[in-house]
């Protein structure tokens, strides 16, 4: 006869992450609200962010409402230039929040995107998902289309791919760059970054003397940014969640399908 399985143990995390695994809010207003004494852990009121939880166990009650685990939201947003990429902001500027429908469950960016930069964004309240999303070791190519002043010199994606020194002393380069187009006063390049670094693509062509006038996220890994119109957003189907999470696998495993396409 075989072993009866064993009863799963409850995962043991702080109370900060706790609020945020549970897709209440970000793990810095759940530290907040700690500190302000607004949270309850089984009854007590502790300050320490770090407080020990037991996930699926403990009892977490906000303003002595409890916490309950919110539906896994995962959303695509043409971000529009001027929008900044957070829940607030003490300047006043409309954030990406303004283009979200309303009644959803609090998400935050899965990274960001300047305010001068556009394109694909997106959010979700399953941390755990955004993390990977964003993490350097998944190699997880995001796309951009930038326009440039100036119809720039055909030997300048080379000198993306194999790196260029900024004034900062960093050394950046583009895992792919080409031309898309050229014109009289300006050109179109198309840039792929795998570990974005901040700020990077701005970075490295100030660094050969070149404005950007405007910059474009159009992908992440197979997602593409489509038709969606700039300031909308729509939720991610299955089968695109299915896809980014096959290309985050490790390189070792089979390549997700469409890969060279995202390249483009």
């Amino acid at each position: 006869m075989g072993k009866l399985a064993q009863k799963k143990k409850p995962k043991h995390v702080g109370l900060a992450r706790a609020l945020s695994k549970l897709g209440y809010c970000s793990r810095s207003q759940a530290v907040k609200l700690i500190r302000d004494g607004r949270v309850r852990l089984n009854g007590t009121t502790p300050r320490n962010p770090e407080t020990p939880v037991r996930l699926g166990a403990d009892r977490i009650e906000v303003d002595k409402e409890a916490v309950k685990s919110e539906e896994k939201v995962y959303l695509v947003l043409n971000k529009p230039r001027g929008a900044v990429s957070t829940a607030s902001d003490e300047k006043g500027r409309d954030t990406v929040y303004v283009h979200l429908p309303p009644g959803l469950p609090w998400v935050a960016p899965v990274g960001r995107l300047d305010k001068a930069s556009e394109g694909l964004l997106l959010l979700t309240n399953d941390s755990e998902w955004a993390a990977r999303i964003t993490a350097p070791e998944t190699h997880l190519e995001k796309t951009y289309h930038v326009q440039v002043q100036g119809t720039c010199e055909a030997e300048l994606p080379d000198k993306l791919m194999k790196g260029v020194q900024t004034k900062d002393g960093d050394v950046l380069r583009a895992k792919n760059a080409g031309i898309l187009r050229r014109g009289e006063r300006n050109a179109w390049l198309t840039i792929v970054l795998d570990e974005g670094k901040n700020r990077q693509i701005r970075r490295m062509l100030e660094s050969e003397g070149i404005e950007v006038l405007r910059l474009v996220r159009v992908s992440i890994g197979p997602l593409a940014l489509g038709e969606l119109a700039k300031g909308s957003c729509r939720p991610l189907s299955s089968g695109e969640r299915q896809a980014l999470d096959l290309a985050m696998k490790p390189k070792s495993e089979k390549p997700y399908p469409g890969a060279a396409a995202a390249r483009t």
